[in-house]
């Protein structure tokens, strides 16, 4: 069972080199990539059901003793973002065959696309803070490569913005990398655990806690480290920005989950209170920004913004109830976002425009669309019976459980923003009569190709609202899981 840590990473970049050895014809490349993520999302799966079934899992790759060597884990948050990188990843590489011309493919799109998951699917199974900042890099790479495979120049520009800002995240982290080994002579994260505790100089080891906390929240796009995202994601092409949306920012998420519940747990009342501060800021930053904006990717970019915010104020309350309500949230907001833009691309398909200005009356030309933009939306503003409202229920009442009624507040009213700025998409592009404009619409119908997908996703969103009960059970356990990491510090002693 234990081979299993290691097919979600090593499935994808097979098939990145059978895409390359497909070379031009984009067909073909086409049907090898979708077949590798098919099985990919195969293996997630039973790397779930072992995951439920055995509790933590962990390997040591060459068999190292503890804590030399490198090691995968899963737990319950690391199988689960797995399962739902697979699901996403699957999703979009289905829209590509539609969405992606054959110069983006032969500029190395599949390559790149499985290259970067095989890097997040790493970054969320690595037992150790070095290969985590490997698997970042792995990243890095992969979606500079995915920016710049068309080479327009304002594309290009966004791209060197993404990176330039993802290089000083990178210095920050490998400084707090060095700083941390200094202090413990240890990077297994559950060996950390364990040091960290016994490190005499506090202020150090916390200044080196902030020190990752700015690496990291670059990544996630927190309060005030967000504005490459915005610049970055609204030039892409649909299914890439998909992509982005939904998983590069909560891998940068999960990393601040991994290591301020297993490592930087001494001195909360300093890391967590400044979390939480974070948290509000870009909760509340986001939904502004949203708001003032016309471009359908540019409102999409600012709520993913805002919407890490309630993340991490999940991690920052550190409850139990709190860290499984973040885990919903993540699993919601990573379906409902990649979602929201592989519609906002249907919606250019059918007006030749992003901007809300040259949209309207969707609902009466192309009611399907209408229906697939609404499930999302709402669900992303937290409307019952969907997945959002469940997730925002949680994190308000994990902050009003544990005595934390601004924040409680202040997540109520980001929500009924961010209910304006669906309402305000919806209205211009679906309700209102259609606007004359010389953007016409793209060349070709959205095809079967591009709507399943959605459709799927749409479906999962409603199911995940209708059946919560058994999430939240999970996501609970996740939450015991996060407090109390015995079972994971024994599994990865045990696995060496």
């Amino acid at each position: 069972m234990t081979n299993l840590l290691v097919l979600p990473i090593l499935l994808p970049m097979g098939f990145a080199v059978l895409s390359i050895l497909a070379g031009v014809h984009h067909r073909c490349a086409g049907a090898v990539a979708f077949a590798g993520a098919v099985i990919h999302l195969i293996f997630a799966c039973l790397l779930m059901a072992a995951v439920v079934k055995q509790g933590v899992v962990a390997l040591w790759v060459g068999s190292w003793p503890f804590p030399a060597g490198i090691c995968l884990v899963a737990d319950h948050l690391g199988a689960v973002m797995v399962l739902v990188t697979a699901v996403i990843h699957t999703a979009v590489t289905a829209y590509a065959k539609k969405d992606i011309e054959t110069r983006q493919i032969k500029a190395g799109f599949y390559l790149f696309m499985q290259m970067l998951t095989a890097a997040i699917c790493g970054a969320f199974l690595t037992g150790d803070l070095f290969n985590l900042y490997v698997w970042f890099e792995v990243m890095l790479m992969a979606s500079f490569g995915l920016m710049v495979m068309e080479n327009p120049a304002r594309q290009l520009t966004n791209a060197v913005k993404y990176v330039t800002l993802n290089l000083l995240s990178t210095l920050f982290l490998i400084t707090a990398i060095g700083l941390l080994y200094g202090l413990t002579g240890t990077l297994n994260l559950a060996d950390l655990h364990e040091k960290a505790a016994q490190v005499e100089n506090t202020a150090l080891l916390t200044s080196t806690a902030l020190l990752m906390m700015t690496a990291f929240g670059i990544k996630a796009a927190l309060f005030p480290l967000f504005f490459w995202l915005p610049a970055a994601y609204h030039t892409l092409p649909a299914a890439v920005a998909a992509f982005f949306a939904g998983m590069l920012t909560k891998v940068g998420v999960y990393a601040l989950i991994r290591l301020f519940t297993l490592v930087f747990v001494t001195q909360t009342h300093i890391t967590h209170t400044i979390l939480m501060a974070a948290a509000i800021g870009t909760m509340v930053s986001g939904v502004v920004a949203a708001a003032s904006q016309m471009d359908i990717r540019r409102i999409l970019s600012f709520h993913i913004i805002s919407q890490v915010g309630y993340m991490v104020l999940g991690l920052s309350v550190f409850t139990p109830l709190a860290l499984g309500a973040t885990l919903v949230y993540l699993v919601h907001h990573i379906i409902v976002k990649a979602n929201l833009f592989l519609v906002g691309g249907l919606i250019h398909r059918a007006t030749g425009s992003f901007h809300l200005a040259h949209m309207g009356g969707l609902y009466r030309t192309h009611g399907l669309i209408s229906v697939l933009f609404f499930i999302p939306a709402f669900s992303l503003a937290g409307f019952p019976p969907l997945s959002g409202f469940w997730a925002k229920l949680l994190i308000i009442y994990a902050c009003l459980e544990s005595g934390h009624y601004t924040a409680a507040a202040l997540a109520a009213v980001v929500g009924l923003l961010t209910v304006f700025s669906m309402s305000k998409i919806w209205m211009a592009a679906f309700w209102k009569k259609p606007q004359k404009t010389d953007a016409g619409p793209v060349p070709g119908n959205s095809s079967a190709w591009m709507l399943a997908p959605v459709i799927c996703l749409c479906l999962l969103t409603v199911l995940l609202g209708l059946f919560m009960e058994p999430v939240i059970r999970f996501s609970l356990a996740a939450g015991e899981q996060l407090m109390n990491p015995s079972a994971y510090i024994l599994a990865v002693k045990g696995g060496g």
